[in-house]
């Protein structure tokens, strides 16, 4: 089996950062692709990062020269600066590997002053 474990969230001031971390583990090859979605209370699920195959990376707009997603390994990273109020949500991390989509339990990410 697969499975992705998030951890790195937290509650931070306005402009402050935080690194979120996603780790897939089980029989899956390197070849895969990982994105970042978030949601808040009421809101629908918006797609944050995409990191395809350890390379290529994609970002919604609102977070474009604030956030760097990067893969080592298994581990996907997720670096969050000048974090804003609208951030807070539920980050959710999704491995996707042969046509499979594997979720991971979800992390809080709390900013306000």
């Amino acid at each position: 089996q697969v499975q992705v474990a998030e951890s790195g969230g937290g509650s931070v001031q306005p402009g402050g950062s935080l690194r979120l971390s996603c780790a897939a583990s089980g029989r899956l090859s390197s070849a895969y692709t990982v994105t970042w979605y978030r949601q808040a209370p009421g809101n629908e699920r918006e797609f944050v990062a995409r990191i395809i195959n350890g390379g290529r990376t994609d970002y919604t707009d609102s977070v474009k020269g604030r956030f760097t997603i990067s893969r080592i390994r298994n581990t996907v990273y997720l670096q969050m600066n000048s974090l804003e109020p609208d951030d807070t949500a539920v980050y959710y991390c999704n491995v996707r590997w042969q046509s499979y989509d594997y979720w991971g339990q979800g992390t809080q990410v709390t900013v306000s002053s």
